[in-house]
């Protein structure tokens, strides 16, 4: 049910949206050089590596590390990499992930295939079990602000009480976050 739902949600966001990702797209080449997507890899579903694109917002030559651990993180940001951070459309391509399989609507954030700690905790937990989100119950209660282990625990009762009508709360929750702009920095 949830793979079906999840499915359904990106066809149609893909399709709703395809012109604004042309436009973002567009910009995100004019304002920059580089790819217009940045690809990275990510641990998933029981800890298997996948690669998962974003509009690029950071220079080419930005240190391969959580955006939180960056000393001064603005200075790598390009034109319009703030922007598309704080409305959130640099997470847009990985409706693709949705689609494939990789990830799911609601789940934990997919972390770097360099976040060891994070990793290991999860796997501790058995958070690995489960497809990482485009968003997610920590994902919405702080994000990059809480320590790695407040984010496992959320992400460990997200785990243990998921349900269908909790997703959806956390999608809703989630879009009133992104246009308000509540936990979003950079």
């Amino acid at each position: 049910m949830k793979r079906t739902f999840d499915f359904g949600v990106a066809l149609f966001a893909l399709l709703a949206l395809a012109l604004p990702l042309l436009l973002i797209a567009l910009w995100v080449k004019a304002t920059s050089p580089g790819p217009v997507l940045y690809w990275s890899d990510r641990v998933g579903r029981n800890n298997a590596l996948f690669s998962m694109p974003k509009f690029r917002s950071m220079r080419i030559d930005t240190p391969e590390v959580a955006t939180h651990l960056l000393e001064h993180p603005e200075q790598w940001l390009t034109p319009i990499g703030s922007f598309l951070r704080r409305s959130s459309l640099d997470e847009l391509p990985q409706l693709w992930n949705i689609l494939r399989g990789d990830m799911s609507l609601v789940g934990p954030r997919p972390a770097l295939h360099n976040q060891h700690d994070l990793i290991a905790l999860r796997t501790r937990e058995g958070v690995h079990t489960l497809r990482p989100g485009l968003t997610g119950w920590a994902q919405i209660n702080g994000r990059d602000e809480i320590a790695v282990a407040q984010k496992v625990a959320l992400d460990t009762h997200y785990l243990r009480h998921q349900s269908c009508w909790w997703d959806v709360q956390i999608v809703l929750t989630t879009a009133i976050r992104v246009l308000r702009r509540n936990g979003i920095t950079h």
